[in-house]
């Protein structure tokens, strides 16, 4: 007997912020080569300040490739006030009015616990309980923890950028919910069956690509975000294609823009503005 649809207990560590710029190119050319040299100069004192700060998470630019848009700002952080700070601190520079946003996606990382929900919940059931009672409660906080103190989650939910997979992929996605194909009524047995078939497709690609899930929902229109880093973008094709062969993403998926490109340093950027 499966149990019930209820959601799944998750784990949360920083708060994401992803923005997507067009340049104005108008813009950029109505300034001379003496104003120009000054603004690159104070976006890069302000793209050193946010790009490791001391309180933890980081910042990167990734120029974008064969996009709608021009660049990419990636920012991870402890609380949601440090992503407003460096929102603002970046806003305050004036080559920024050069560029024209096109996208923004707030998110936080995110650890599924789809095993372990569905798991106590069929403990509950077997006891006479129900899911959310005092047992319960005290069982999943230990898992919980345990789940947290792994090394494993603790790079999920605290991702480094990884230097040496300098090419990047993001897109948001969010589950189906349609008559028929409804994420959300499926029991958590289901559930949690579907995303452990669909976790095995993603670790044959460990050591070649590194993922970053970040939960939305609540936060953006749409439910999740997955950032790619990796040494050979044309493994992003061979992920997402052979995800999408997954029955979790066959029948329940729904996904939005992509967007590509390879971090930069900030001089290398600025050296391609002019």
């Amino acid at each position: 007997m499966t149990s019930p649809a209820h959601a799944p207990a998750t784990l949360e560590g920083w708060y994401a912020l992803h923005q997507i710029y067009a340049f104005d190119r108008a813009a950029l050319r109505r300034h001379d080569a003496a104003q120009l040299s000054d603004l690159k100069a104070g976006a890069r004192s302000a793209f050193e300040d946010v790009a490791a700060p001391v309180g933890g998470g980081w910042s990167a630019i990734v120029p974008l490739i064969g996009s709608h848009a021009s660049l990419m700002l990636m920012h991870f952080r402890p609380s949601l006030d440090e992503l407003g700070v460096v929102q603002g601190r970046l806003a305050a520079e004036p080559l920024l009015d050069t560029l024209t946003p096109v996208y923004s996606f707030l998110s936080v990382t995110e650890a599924g616990l789809y095993h372990i929900t569905a798991e106590l919940a069929r403990e509950a059931a077997a006891r006479g309980g129900r899911v959310g009672d005092e047992a319960y409660a005290a069982a999943l906080a230990e898992r919980s923890a345990a789940e947290r103190s792994s090394a494993h989650v603790h790079r999920r939910l605290y991702p480094t950028l990884p230097s040496e997979m300098p090419y990047v992929c993001f897109y948001p996605m969010s589950k189906r919910r349609e008559s028929g194909q409804n994420w959300y009524t499926l029991s958590l047995d289901e559930r949690s069956s579907l995303m452990q078939a669909h976790g095995t497709t993603g670790r044959r690609y460990a050591g070649r690509v590194q993922q970053v899930i970040t939960g939305a929902i609540g936060l953006d229109a749409w439910e999740w975000g997955v950032t790619l880093f990796g040494h050979d973008p044309l493994d992003f094709k061979r992920l997402v294609t052979d995800m999408r062969f997954d029955e979790v993403s066959a029948k329940y998926a729904e996904f939005g823009s992509f967007y590509v490109g390879r971090v930069a340093s900030a001089t290398e950027w600025l050296g391609t503005i002019g």
